[in-house]
């Protein structure tokens, strides 16, 4: 029998949706203000920042539909550039896209058995265990077929849309707002601010990141022409709204200083309202997100290399579909790899310089667009990025600079993702021999 390697137009704009939801609402949103409070020390600069990176990935999503409707292929970042700049560009993009997302995998599986933990005392000696068993279990989840791990993306992504509503919604049920003096927040103009919004910056794009997840699945998609845009801009609406509110929240009842010292705020939060006992709602609503976004990850991230291998850049191995449409050995290659990250716990240095492998991904798309703009004018574009050359020129030197500050303001993690750049040449060489 020929090895099937065709993925199946299965998904539709409700997917879209929840993939996009799925695909970034995670512990993000939950763990980091307190970290970003501590960084900028003003309310103001704290929505702000919130405010800017949701207006990036907003603006990014135009370029991206236009080329998702354009190139309408599983792999997104990998597509385009390799599309654009050829195959050694589209070579290093993929398998950056697909190392820092199989770090993050590995990462999220392994703070959904921290939280496992926290309900299931005796457990600690078994996170490393529990985190594996995750994967292997959402693994064999997805093996039965993409219409049923969509149906759960879907479920998954409403009810943690609905929880994180209903967590704003209890926040401002609550009658004593906090009211801290001005003189507890930072000056703006002292204790290195400019340092501070770029950690915060960092710590915002790596909880946005996932608002182009509805792009690797332009090939699956019943109608990729319309649905696309709908489920990149709606879905990107849905969390920046959500994102703006739930910081607002935590800002009504809490302190900056508090929030600052916060390690969990929405548990804190939470706590500070209703008592002690309340926290398990957040450790609830935190395993739901975690699931969620695993969800997603171990869908959009096999199909990186599953195209790449499709268009000779890596193993060919892994260029089969099973019946139920998932890319089976792309998908178990790229668990092991998050298993072997938790075994080695290299995650956590990986997930340090997933930021800047995320936001070169986003630089790649954005010079792509403009790529393909002059030398390919003729293409097929159902969508047109609103506002080019303006928008996207201006996303991709904001990128650039970004990275530019990345480097500068934390040059040893940046060393170890500018050293896989440098060493990726003689890695495609041998794909290519292979």
């Amino acid at each position: 029998m020929a090895k099937r390697t065709h993925l199946s137009r299965l998904l539709g704009v409700g997917f879209g949706i929840a993939v996009t939801i799925g695909g970034t609402i995670g512990t993000g949103i939950l763990r980091r203000p307190g970290t970003i409070a501590a960084e900028l020390g003003d309310p103001t600069l704290i929505i702000a920042i919130w405010l800017i990176v949701g207006l990036y990935a907003l603006v990014g999503s135009l370029s991206i539909i236009e080329l998702g409707t354009m190139l309408p292929k599983a792999g997104a970042w990998y597509v385009y550039a390799r599309r654009a700049f050829g195959n050694y560009v589209g070579f290093v993009i993929g398998l950056v896209s697909w190392l820092g997302s199989t770090a993050a995998m590995a990462f999220s599986a392994s703070v959904m058995s921290e939280y496992i933990a926290l309900l299931i005392p005796g457990s600690t000696d078994l996170i490393k265990t529990m985190a594996i068993g995750i994967l292997v279990a959402f693994v064999a989840f997805h093996w039965v077929g993409v219409r049923l791990a969509s149906r759960a993306q879907e479920v998954m992504s409403f009810v943690k849309a609905v929880g994180l509503l209903a967590f704003v919604v209890a926040c401002f049920a609550f009658d004593t707002p906090a009211n801290v003096p001005a003189e507890s927040f930072k000056p703006l103009a002292q204790g290195g601010l400019w340092v501070g919004i770029l950690a915060a910056l960092q710590s915002v794009f790596y909880t946005y990141d996932g608002w182009h997840t509805a792009a690797y699945f332009t090939e699956e998609d019943v109608n990729p022409d319309k649905n696309l845009p709908r489920s990149m801009m709606g879905g990107v609406l849905m969390i920046i709204t959500i994102y703006v509110l739930v910081n607002v929240a935590l800002l009504y009842v809490l302190s900056v200083p508090e929030l600052a010292q916060s390690k969990l705020p929405a548990a804190d939060a939470i706590q500070a309202i209703y008592g002690p006992a309340s926290a398990r709602a957040v450790t609830f609503l935190l395993m739901i997100s975690i699931m969620g976004i695993i969800n997603a990850q171990i869908m959009f991230n096999p199909r990186v290399i599953f195209s790449m291998a499709r268009d000779g850049l890596f193993f060919k191995q892994i260029v089969s579909v099973n019946a139920g449409g998932t890319p089976g050995i792309a998908m178990i290659l790229t668990a092991s790899t998050s298993i072997l990250f938790i075994l080695t716990n290299t995650y956590e240095k990986l997930s340090d310089i997933a930021t800047f492998f995320f936001v070169l991904c986003y630089a790649s798309g954005f010079a792509s667009l403009i790529r393909l703009r002059q030398t390919e004018p003729d293409l097929k574009r159902p969508f047109l990025a609103w506002g080019y050359p303006f928008s996207t020129w201006t996303l991709l030197i904001a990128s650039l600079a970004f990275l530019v500050g990345v480097v500068i303001g934390d040059p040893s993690s940046s060393l170890y993702a500018i050293g896989f750049i440098a060493i990726s040449y003689p890695a495609y060489r041998l794909i290519k021999q292979a």
